[in-house]
């Protein structure tokens, strides 16, 4: 029989992207879904690594990709989130969470992909609120899966026909380090664990491949889908290459070993698949399952160890930003709400540092075009919200309590002081997409609109730090300085427009810099708007 190989090739690669597609639009569904609650799960139950391996299992199940939830920890790592043992953790729970995904392809569900498909493809179209959209999204992604499946699985079939595969079959039964390899370097290039599992499934369940060969594809499977966590490390905080080594020497340490044991591992196979009477794909669902939950088992009295190794050979401070409040305790809320709005004021002032801290960091992506200070701008940024949103709750509860006439006037000016800083964080974002709209259409800047930019970044993040100091030394002179400094951003703004008007004259600034100039410009001017209502705060002029 002769193989037709663009036939072959076609229904493959087709079946392949159907499949990943799916895969990724299903985890997208169930993902908006959870909406913000992921991350929160992630934050507040991974208080040690046993926990950190069940919220691992269940936000990997949630949103069908262990690399997805690699990402978040990795970027909740760099955050200062999560310290590297909790991280290590939920790595070794997204490894044994995204087993579900074999056992659900082990159900030979093929037959019904389309009507399924169109179950999903019905609640999309015609449902307007987003929750059925939602649900949607996960019912078609669901069916796409199996008739991704079922076209690589029929592409696949006239390899059994090709005597060089199967001698690479025999190759691989023999010498199962050829066997991790393949796996590795498949699961590399389609940087999806599932999708390379699923084709090993497809592989098996015809008989193209025997267990003795399949078994050590699947340790490469494992291994292979650690890059997207290295990706995903890449240019970030050193405690997030920390945790993408951790994922790494994980997975390789349990190939070894489960290399090492290879004839009794495929023996346990063997035996569950008889006394269970197993279909070919959930033997091998069964195997990818047993393999991280034992490796799981087997390593995790060793998390202390792979942290205290990957520091080593990872040198390098940690520098992150603590996202987590450090002083509202809501014990003091009812027995001293006094000390509790004290409390809310030392959190507020932490807030403003890192407003300040953005705006260092915007203008340094200014001056550079270094994408490293806007990443970090933008983790300034969601540390701002993520205080905005505690601290506000924080307020709310003391509100509930009888507080003096003096302390509610106090409570009130935070609550809008918190608003103040929140604010601040969303133009120095503003300016960041300015710059990044800048740099990916080629904008050019003159010389002069540098300069007046600079001076103008320089005299606001000066006008934001003197606000916050006015407002944690409750020191009125700062406060009336501030108030002055506004009055010379309003006349920068001012004069720096005309100026541009008459670049734009002379031609020597494009339409396109001028728009970039000007936005940037007046957001810096809301930010001395807002500076001002923090010193007026404290002259008691707000209100």
């Amino acid at each position: 029989m002769e193989v037709n190989w663009q036939e072959m090739i076609f229904q493959f690669l087709g079946g392949l992207g159907i499949f990943l597609f799916s895969i990724k639009y299903m985890g997208d569904g169930l993902q908006r879904a959870a909406g913000d609650r992921l991350r929160d799960i992630l934050d507040k139950f991974t208080t040690n690594p046993f926990m950190g391996v069940l919220v691992g299992i269940v936000v990997t199940v949630l949103i069908q990709s262990s690399s997805g939830t690699t990402v978040i920890t990795v970027g909740l790592v760099s955050a200062g989130f999560m310290k590297l043992r909790q991280a290590i953790g939920v790595i070794m729970g997204a490894n044994i969470g995204t087993t579900i995904t074999a056992f659900v392809i082990g159900f030979d569900v093929g037959a019904y992909a389309l009507p399924i498909m169109a179950v999903g493809a019905f609640l999309l179209f015609f449902f307007k609120k987003n929750a059925y959209k939602n649900f949607g999204d996960v019912v078609f992604g669901f069916g796409g899966l199996f008739l991704g499946l079922e076209l690589m699985s029929g592409g696949m079939k006239p390899l059994r026909e090709l005597q060089a595969f199967s001698d690479l079959t025999v190759s691989m039964s023999e010498n199962p380090i050829l066997g991790v390899v393949v796996g590795t370097v498949f699961t590399l290039i389609v940087q999806s664990s599932s999708a390379t599992v699923g084709i090993l499934q497809g592989l098996y369940a015809e008989n193209l491949v025997d267990l003795q060969a399949a078994l050590p594809i699947l340790f490469g499977d494992n291994i292979g889908t650690t890059i997207t966590a290295i990706l995903a490390s890449i240019g970030v905080s050193v405690a997030a290459r920390r945790a993408a080594a951790t994922h790494v020497l994980f997975n390789v340490v349990g190939s070894i070993v489960f290399l090492i044991f290879l004839v009794p591992f495929t023996a346990y196979v063997e035996w569950i698949a008889s006394v269970l009477e197993l279909e070919n794909k959930m033997q091998i669902a069964f195997a990818h399952g047993s393999f991280n939950v034992a490796n799981t088992i087997i390593q995790f009295p060793l998390i202390g160890f792979w942290a205290y190794l990957v520091t080593k050979f990872i040198p390098g401070e940690e520098v992150t930003i603590e996202y987590k409040p450090k002083h509202l305790d809501y014990h003091f809320i009812q027995q001293s709400p006094s000390v509790a709005i004290g409390q809310a004021k030392e959190e507020i002032i932490r807030m403003g540092d890192f407003s300040v801290q953005g705006l260092e960091e915007t203008y340094k992506y200014l001056k550079t075009g270094n994408k490293k200070h806007a990443e970090t701008a933008y983790q300034l940024e969601d540390a701002i919200n993520n205080l905005d949103r505690r601290i506000t709750d924080y307020l709310v509860e003391i509100s509930s309590v009888n507080i003096s006439p003096l302390e509610s006037a106090r409570h009130m000016t935070l609550m809008e002081t918190v608003r103040d800083f929140e604010r601040i964080g969303d133009h120095f974002e503003n300016i960041i997409e300015l710059l990044d709209y800048r740099d990916v259409n080629r904008v050019e800047l003159t010389e002069d609109a540098i300069e007046d930019l600079s001076n103008m970044f320089t005299l606001t993040t000066e006008t934001v730090q003197k606000a916050i100091d006015s407002l944690d030394k409750n020191d009125m002179a700062l406060a009336r300085a501030v108030t002055k400094q506004e009055d010379l951003i309003d006349k920068m703004e001012r004069t720096f427009r005309k100026k541009h008007i008459i670049r734009l004259n002379e031609g020597s600034c494009t339409a396109q810099g001028g728009m970039v100039f000007v936005d940037i410009v007046s957001n810096l001017e809301r930010i001395g708007d807002h500076a001002v209502n923090i010193a007026e705060a404290v002259l008691g002029k707000r209100g």
